[in-house]
């Protein structure tokens, strides 16, 4: 069933969403999207709110996607509730939500993937093995759906914008992949659906994250160069903290992901920790030049 709330329309079927395109593409209007898993936060406004600025059209999708799931994952247990999606996205004036169930998604099984290998198999591929096939697959079927100019994602996801980006650039897609700065809370900890997960003891140490990768942001700024001892000076302070294990904390150029030695002008520092049972990931770009966000257009000019 698709439905209008509002000025907002929702819509389950690929076929409807295909037709709101089409209608808004024949009046030659530009279509920002953003792709989520819903449980929507402060994160993923900031991205519509973008969409809706730089874009004629603002389309958000809410689908949490089973093949980018490992066996043992939270696919079960992640949060839901689309009520409350559909209510902060039509306050933001999102022209269309479409949510599809995982049958709309995925009629036949899924045979057909995408794969990035040299940038999906290291730090949170190399965790988590199968993830970003499954991010890379659903974000190609989207994108043939939605037919967007612009894609929005978060820079918290840093591997995962880089994989796609990639993927659009590879299959030649003809849109625009769009990088906007992590929303973090007070504290620092940066905005995630997972965040819930957090138990109030863990969530008092998970600031710990953002402020280990400052300190490693402090030393870069006074002249240190070495990845070692910035990734060190990083993890001393995570040391500090019983409850957190470290998963990884790497410094890689910025584009290919490469592990580097030493940081020649900008490169990316990239965490990964666990508190209990739930993973926290965060990253900052060290860099002595002050640059704006990433945007890169893929063979297509959508001013």
């Amino acid at each position: 069933m698709n439905e209008i709330n509002g000025n907002m329309r929702t819509i389950q079927q690929i076929s409807a969403v295909r037709a709101f395109v089409h209608a808004a593409r024949s009046e030659n209007k530009t279509i920002g999207f953003v792709p989520t898993m819903g449980a929507l936060h402060e994160g993923h406004l900031s991205l519509l709110r973008r969409a809706k600025s730089e874009c004629d059209v603002a389309i958000l999708s809410v689908f949490v996607n089973p093949t980018q799931f490992l066996p043992n994952e939270d696919f079960e247990q992640y949060p839901r509730d689309l009520s409350h999606d559909s209510r902060l996205a039509q306050e933001i004036g999102t022209d269309a939500l479409f949510s599809p169930s995982v049958e709309e998604m995925y009629p036949n099984g899924c045979l057909t993937t995408i794969d990035v290998p040299d940038l999906s198999n290291r730090l949170e591929g190399a965790l988590r093995p199968g993830h970003f096939r499954g991010v890379a697959t659903v974000c190609a079927k989207l994108f043939h759906i939605v037919q967007p100019h612009r894609a929005y994602f978060g820079q918290k996801d840093y591997q995962q914008y880089k994989i796609i980006d990639r993927m659009v650039h590879d299959l030649n897609l003809t849109l625009t992949v769009v990088s906007s700065p992590i929303i973090r809370d007070s504290d620092g900890l940066a905005l995630s659906s997972r965040n819930v997960y957090l138990s109030q003891e863990d969530r008092r140490v998970a600031s710990s994250l953002y402020k280990s990768l400052k300190s490693a942001e402090a030393l870069f700024h006074e002249g240190e160069n070495d990845a070692e001892k910035l990734e060190e000076c990083a993890r001393s302070l995570l040391r500090k903290e019983s409850l957190i294990q470290v998963q990884y904390m790497e410094l890689v150029d910025t584009e290919t992901l490469d592990p580097i030695k030493t940081v020649e002008s900008k490169a990316v520092l990239l965490a990964a920790i666990k508190l209990g049972s739930t993973r926290l990931i965060d990253n900052i770009i060290l860099s002595r030049n002050v640059e704006g966000n990433h945007s890169k257009s893929n063979g297509a000019n959508h001013n």
